[in-house]
């Protein structure tokens, strides 16, 4: 699938379908499964993955948003619960003696080969939409390793600490996304929400020329990029489309509507309903009001496209999702 046409498309197109970061909360129509043993079974990944795909008639196929898979590859403890995503339990890093001695593993380490066995599954069996996998990005690891109360210090304090760590994450995350593009991915959702909390230098300095480096390595016609990042990524978006990115997913902590005259019209701007307050807490009428809201500040902008504003969280009922679609569905049928 041509990657660029796709997007053209989407930009393009008059009625859009949403492309939120949608796949844990098909756990729920897995008797038996959770959240524990689905990230680690690629089979049961893809399973849950056709349920959403079998279920909502999204953009895309998006794999599940764990941000601790990379860490644990690297060797970090990982906090497991039956009904939360994964986190990282502990810093793995302590100095730049650390920093130096730390390896980068081979893909396949740890859990990932089972992410990658999933989207190997999920592009063969899922054919009428892109199928996107899903990875950390290079600052975000670096946080996961260091812990992100010290990285953020260290990039004042000693940056070639942080420096080196995030080169070994994004030669790491590279290869990744590499046989992630192997096994049939059409993309990949690379989440950076870690660089919303740096300035728009220290953001230059850290997360942009690493995220440049992997787009470089990945992106091309066939393959898209998505950016993710939920943090207030306003003042750092000159340095983020610096990078390349095709694809931006943005999260609730902005106005998107704010966002988006800063964007060039051929890069897709996708958000921003509130995961939490919303599709986990909320009530189906107060996803609906969120969605058109974001919908009707934003649908003037024709490379908008309406999405959750982060990772739906597990156990998000599935009556408001379903709002969320149909909100979508009723607002682009008055057009």
């Amino acid at each position: 699938m041509n990657m660029n046409q796709w997007i053209g498309r989407q930009i393009n197109s008059k009625t859009k379908k949403p492309l939120p970061v949608l796949s844990f909360p098909g756990i729920q129509k897995m008797p038996g499964t959770t959240v524990p043993s689905l990230v680690r079974n690629g089979r049961l990944q893809a399973d849950c993955m056709k349920i959403i795909a079998g279920r909502f008639d999204t953009a895309a196929s998006v794999s599940l948003m764990d941000l601790s898979v990379e860490a644990e590859a690297f060797g970090s403890k990982i906090r497991f619960s039956d009904d939360e995503v994964p986190t990282v339990a502990a810093a793995l890093l302590a100095d730049e003696a650390d920093a130096d001695a730390l390896e980068i593993p081979n893909v396949g380490a740890g859990r990932t080969g089972e992410y990658i066995r999933a989207v190997g599954y999920a592009s063969k069996e899922i054919t009428d939409r892109p199928v996107f996998a899903g990875s950390i990005g290079p600052f975000s690891l670096a946080g996961r390793l260091l812990d992100m109360t010290e990285i953020m210090i260290l990039s004042m304090t000693e940056p070639e600490i942080v420096a080196k760590t995030v080169d070994k994450c994004a030669a790491f995350i590279a290869e990744y996304i590499l046989a992630f593009k192997k096994a049939g991915a059409n993309g990949v959702v690379m989440a950076e929400p870690a660089a919303g909390l740096l300035s728009p230098a220290l953001n230059d300095q850290f997360s942009v020329p690493y995220v440049r480096r992997i787009l470089e390595a990945v992106q091309d016609e066939d393959f898209a990029v998505v950016y993710h990042n939920c943090g207030n990524t306003i003042p750092l978006i000159g340095g983020i489309l610096s990078a390349g990115v095709k694809i931006l997913h943005l999260g609730n902590a902005i106005k998107l509507d704010e966002m988006l005259p800063l964007v060039p019209k051929d890069v897709m701007v996708c958000g921003n309903v509130d995961p939490a307050s919303e599709f986990r807490n909320g009530t189906p009428e107060s996803v609906r009001r969120a969605t058109m809201s974001v919908l009707e500040k934003c649908s003037g902008y024709p490379n908008f496209v309406i999405s959750s504003g982060c990772d739906i969280p597990p156990v998000s009922p599935f009556a408001n999702i379903e709002a969320f679609f149909k909100a979508a569905e009723e607002f682009y049928s008055k057009l």
